[in-house]
């Protein structure tokens, strides 16, 4: 169990660093000039490749986290802490599929946020952080 838990925990940080670049690029990207399109394009293939292995995190994050959940503690899910965590977790991932669209969008130059609005949303993912690790360490609720 420990190996698995460990898994669930490596995954989960790198969907978060993928979580917390992607949308640090769509700020540049949004702030470039788009007559360069050298730049362009280089930010595009980082957008591209970044969302590639976000994607992986975030996927073996869920399968090891549900595996833990299902087979090991099937209990916690009566608790309210890991109700409101798993709550999070789906938000997040919202959050990833909504950078999936924004990758898309910069992918067919269709972009109409400013870099501004790009700031404010690079801060989400702190908010689901901060809340995961409040329930699974202090799990308030208990």
């Amino acid at each position: 169990m420990l190996w698995i838990k460990a898994l669930h925990v490596v995954f989960m940080v790198t969907w978060f660093a993928g979580l917390f670049y992607l949308p640090r690029i769509f700020v540049y990207h949004a702030m470039s000039d788009p007559s360069n399109k050298g730049q362009i394009d280089t930010f595009k293939v980082m957008e591209r490749k970044l969302l590639a292995i976000t994607n992986i995190g975030a996927l073996l994050t869920i399968v090891f986290g549900t595996v833990l959940l299902v087979v090991w503690l099937p209990g916690l899910m009566t608790l309210a802490w890991m109700k409101i965590k798993l709550l999070l977790v789906v938000a997040l991932f919202g959050y990833h599929l909504y950078c999936a669209k924004l990758v898309k969008v910069f992918r067919d130059d269709a972009n109409t946020h400013s870099h501004v609005w790009y700031r404010w949303f690079n801060e989400v993912p702190v908010a689901g952080l901060f809340g995961i690790v409040i329930m699974v360490i202090v799990r308030p609720f208990s």
